[in-house]
């Protein structure tokens, strides 16, 4: 089977069990059933792991990554740097995109050029292009590249951009800026990769049909690059609901299936039939809080006026509180880790020496008696219910332990449609989401903050 995934298994806090049917030789369209409805078939709108998963079926990237995050050659076969800023990229001949045209590097200019203009993008691509102060295709199948200043992880972050054709306006000649390219038409709309007017790459599958809420049919692209895929079409349906997933799995509505419910991976086992895909990911769930001077935070009581999460000593004091290895065995029946850092060990970018973190309620009290909360104060933690394995568990898991420690907690678990536009207006005071890094490093988070 060939199907691409990036952010693959199991990571932090939370398992992502994968199941698979094993089918016959017959079997022509795989169905698979998606925990997350993708919000875009656009490979530059929100950088959301549904939507990434999706687009890099269809959209091809200059580099990729292994299921252990090192990097390998895309449609970009090689590369080296010339000096510390400039980078030269050896493309790949003879591949074409779906509708046939040739791909060169004039699409890779076109490609970042769009990638600052695709406007009211809730999670923007533009963090991985904008160290980029020049691009060049030097001829159709050299491109080059000069960053701002010396920048190491350019080839990683490389992989987070699907290249687009130019012949989407005519195969105009762009020239790169990174105060915003000019184009003489308007640039491709997310629309129009929705009803795949656009959802033109050069990945293993050619955009079919996408009916909103209910299924997206991709093709298998015959003239593709590299191996072709096994199946002849892929099926995807949304199926939120954990529940109804494994029910559409055991009754043979779907063939493979994403996230299933913990507690039900061992009647998957014994029904004989599938196999259980177990691994480390790069999904970790962490808590997020709102520290700006000057406001209480919404969803926080009984600080006197003052933002708690601003004080290093509240902060040490709610992460003591944590009991992680409970929440892993109790929780996640082992299907996970304790998250130490923003990585797992095996990944590269972390740091194996790193302690583990510690589990003290009594440290947490003096903590918080220390900061002028000897009586604790109230919050309440958001949190999706739909997104992430057990993610309103683990919420609930946490609340129970913050509360033990005078910091009393309620919980506002909401459906993942809800949860994000309200995360990224800033109206949760602290709340529970998930991140992983598509670059296998941790650069990215840091440099959103």
């Amino acid at each position: 089977m060939h199907i691409n995934r990036n952010g693959r298994g199991i990571a932090g806090m939370v398992a992502a069990a994968a199941v698979c049917f094993g089918l016959g030789a017959e079997a022509r369209t795989l169905k698979i059933g998606l925990s997350a409805e993708p919000v875009a078939l656009d490979p530059h709108f929100m950088n959301l792991t549904p939507n990434n998963q999706l687009t890099s079926h269809i959209f091809d990237a200059l580099l990729n990554t292994t299921p252990e995050i090192e990097v390998k050659p895309g449609l970009a076969e090689s590369y080296r740097a010339l000096d510390d800023t400039t980078w030269e990229f050896k493309l790949r001949k003879g591949v074409k995109f779906h509708d046939g045209s040739a791909f060169d590097a004039n699409d890779v200019v076109f490609s970042f050029c769009r990638v600052p203009q695709v406007l009211k993008s809730p999670s923007p691509f533009t963090l991985y292009t904008k160290s980029i102060a020049a691009m060049e295709a030097v001829d159709p199948h050299t491109l080059r590249i000069t960053t701002r200043g010396p920048y190491p992880m350019l080839p990683r972050e490389l992989v987070t951009i699907g290249i687009i054709s130019a012949g989407l306006i005519n195969d105009e000649k762009v020239k790169y800026s990174p105060e915003g390219c000019k184009i003489a038409s308007a640039w491709p709309a997310t629309a129009d990769f929705n009803n795949g007017k656009h959802a033109i790459g050069t990945g293993p599958f050619k955009y079919a049909e996408y009916v909103k809420g209910d299924h997206i049919l991709l093709r298998r692209n015959e003239a593709y690059w590299r191996e072709k895929a096994d199946w002849e079409a892929v099926r995807f349906q949304p199926i939120t609901n954990a529940g109804s997933r494994v029910a559409a799995l055991l009754s043979d509505d779907v063939d493979l299936i994403e996230n299933p419910l913990i507690d039900d991976i061992p009647q998957i086992e014994r029904s004989g039939k599938y196999k259980i895909a177990r691994d480390l990911s790069v999904r970790l769930i962490y808590l997020g809080m709102d520290h700006r001077a000057g406001e209480v935070p919404q969803g926080v009581a009984g600080t006197n006026g003052k933002n708690p999460f601003q004080d290093e000593r509240v902060r040490k004091a709610l992460s003591l509180a944590i009991d992680r290895q409970t929440i892993v065995s109790k929780i996640m029946n082992g299907y996970a880790e304790p998250a130490e850092q923003l990585l797992g060990k095996r990944f590269y970018g972390a740091n194996p020496d790193l302690p583990a973190l510690g589990h003290d309620p009594q440290l947490a009290k003096k903590l918080l008696a220390e900061a002028g909360y000897p009586n604790g104060f109230e919050i309440t933690l958001a949190a999706p219910n739909d997104r992430y394995v057990n993610d309103a568990q683990i919420a609930q898991a946490v609340a129970q332990m913050w509360t033990r420690i005078g910091v009393k907690t309620k919980v506002d678990a909401m459906t993942s449609s809800v949860f994000f536009p309200k995360t990224n207006k800033g109206e949760f005071g602290i709340w529970l989401s998930g991140w992983g890094p598509r670059t296998g490093e941790v650069s990215s988070p840091l440099r959103s903050i």
